[in-house]
């Protein structure tokens, strides 16, 4: 069999677990919210005050603490997926 066809059949990842997508789906869901505020800062600046400026780095540091929180455990799972031994027969 060529390399090539056979490094497209090596898993490169851990199948996700629900742990996983769960924190992944919070993650996007942060990021999501934080472009949102960006880009709504002034209108929702005009209406409230100074609290969308807050919000905004509110999300940013959440979003930050849950990405290294998020990278550490896929680099953990995938780690642990790749090393374990496999039947490839």
């Amino acid at each position: 069999m060529p390399l090539w066809l056979d490094l497209l059949r090596t898993p490169m990842a851990a199948p996700e677990t629900a742990s996983l997508r769960r924190l992944r789906l919070i993650w996007q869901g942060l990021c999501l919210s934080l472009a949102a505020n960006v880009a709504l800062l002034q209108p929702l600046e005009g209406m409230l005050g100074r609290a969308p400026v807050c919000l905004a780095a509110a999300l940013m540091l959440a979003t930050l603490c849950v990405t290294i929180l998020y990278l550490t455990r896929k680099h953990r799972a995938d780690c642990a997926f790749l090393d374990s031994p496999r039947e490839d027969a």
